[in-house]
């Protein structure tokens, strides 16, 4: 249930409930504190970081950075806290007591020039206006300090929902997200300020967050723990190709001829019983050096008998052919994956994919996205693929640094761990081969969409820490999918 992603409303409501239910505010904010301060003490160790500063607001968000401030304290650091005005009365208290054990209150936030550390606790979730005054002045002082800056729950300014940055807005090196993830820190667009996030399990009860959220919330990240068990990596001892999934990938042209093959590498990494190629006959040698156990067709808007194959993945290398596709939409009876040169002949046509009965997942980047739905602004992406699904009554997936996966009737997924690794030509088609290759072997598409996302992401943040972040080209992705499942522990990180 700690996978859920919560609006300000809903983060709202479970905070309620359980103070309702009888959990007394400073009891958690206590614990909120400790927790923050033991990640604080893990990836900034006293030796290196021995001052820190504190910006702390009014609210309830600077009283726990006090409680961070005053464990720092107690652990032999020198602790600078700015403070513009009396908080709330927990934050009073706190603050009382954080100057007792010996820690430095000040109204002028270039007191705190001399920290090694800085943790931002101006403002928690929920803000909805842009910082004024003396805030705004302290966060943009902050943002040009050079020492590390890390924020509680949400970086102050940032809106808790869209992301967007509202005004003067921190910029962090890390986030610790208290309780449940918040959707703005989750945006593409907020990595700017959010820098690496965590997420802070603060001990909401499962009973209170099921009431709220219900038993299954919409919308949920991406894991381990529920993706790795959808691996189809279970299969009976007396089994054959046939029975284990037949993909058809029509992709590639003279243009683009690397293409396909990288969508049919991927596609073969899924482990599918057998992947059919529909090239051109220019790029049919080229393929069999790369695939050689592919079988090899002609690419033709009748496809011929596609109750052969049990998915169906068209467009990575393709150049845009509307009539192509529409001919491919109207005869195939089977799960499609539309990428690149079919999301191209699918603009302005979003009506075909309505007047077909089969499950189909489209997986644009942002401006194929742009083009495909002109219409739906992308403030929120996770708002934007939601309504893209319903609009289209496709899979949609939005790529990205957090990849949105969206079915036509509501859930949502959210992949969180990536690389920039991963940001190279030919990534996405290896995806969409990987997702095709899983849907072929039984998984629904909402099902294959989110374990193919989730997988690559792996297979990129694996060869990453192999070869660096320049060093992920599309071709070893693809090799390295079925490698990096061996001794596969749920429990790493």
């Amino acid at each position: 249930m700690l996978t859920a992603i919560v609006t300000t409303q809903q983060i709202r409501e479970v905070e309620h409930l359980t103070f309702a239910w009888g959990m007394p505010v400073a009891a958690l904010m206590e614990k909120v504190g400790c927790l923050l301060f033991e990640r604080i003490t893990h990836y900034y160790p006293r030796s290196t970081y021995p001052r820190v500063g504190l910006l702390v607001g009014p609210g309830h968000n600077g009283a726990d950075a006090l409680v961070v401030g005053r464990e720092l304290l107690l652990e032999g650091r020198e602790v600078w806290a700015w403070l513009l005005k009396p908080g709330k009365d927990l934050t009073q208290a706190h603050q009382s007591y954080f100057e007792h054990v010996g820690g430095h209150v000040v109204t002028d936030f270039s007191a705190l020039a001399d920290s090694t550390l800085l943790v931002d606790g101006i403002f928690g979730f929920g803000l909805e206006r842009a910082p004024e005054g003396a805030y705004a002045e302290a966060i943009a002082w902050a943002n040009h300090h050079p020492s590390p800056m890390v924020s509680v729950d949400v970086p102050s300014g940032l809106h808790t929902d869209t992301g967007q940055a509202l005004g003067t807005t921190i910029k962090a090196q890390r986030t610790f997200c208290l309780g449940l993830w918040k959707r703005g820190i989750l945006q593409d667009h907020a990595l700017e300020y959010t820098g690496a996030s965590e997420l802070i399990d603060i001990g909401f009860s499962q009973s209170c967050m099921q009431q709220i959220l219900g038993s299954i919330p919409l919308v949920q990240i991406l894991d381990a723990s529920t993706m790795y068990p959808m691996l189809p990596l279970e299969r009976p001892l007396a089994t054959h190709k046939y029975r284990v999934g037949k993909a058809l990938v029509l992709a590639g042209s003279p243009e683009y001829p690397g293409a396909g093959i990288l969508a049919g590498l991927g596609c073969r990494a899924s482990g599918v019983g057998l992947v059919t190629m529909a090239v051109a006959d220019s790029l049919r040698s080229l393929v069999i050096t790369h695939l050689p156990d592919a079988v090899l067709v002609r690419p033709t808007e009748d496809q011929g008998d596609f109750s052969n194959f049990q998915a169906l993945l068209c467009g990575p290398g393709m150049l845009s052919n509307p009539s192509l596709l529409q001919g491919i939409l109207k005869t195939s009876h089977i799960p499609m994956v539309l990428d690149a040169g079919a999301l191209s002949s699918l603009v302005g046509h979003l009506p075909w994919l309505q007047e077909v009965a089969i499950p189909i997942v489209l997986t644009p980047h942002v401006g194929e996205f742009k083009r495909l739905f002109p219409d739906i602004k992308l403030e929120d992406r996770i708002e934007a693929a939601q309504e893209a699904a319903q609009q289209s009554t496709a899979v949609v997936v939005l790529k990205g640094a957090r990849t949105v996966i969206a079915h036509p009737h509501g859930p949502v997924r959210v992949n969180i761990e990536s690389t920039p690794a991963l940001a190279r030509g030919g990534s996405g088609d290896v995806l969409a081969g990987l997702i095709t290759g899983l849907i072929a072997q039984g998984l629904d598409s909402f099902e294959a969409a989110c374990t193919g996302v989730w997988w690559h992401s792996q297979a990129g943040i694996y060869l990453a820490r192999q070869r660096s972040v320049l060093g992920v080209d599309p071709y070893h992705l693809a090799l390295a999918l079925p490698e990096i499942l061996v001794g596969w522990d749920l429990e790493r990180p």
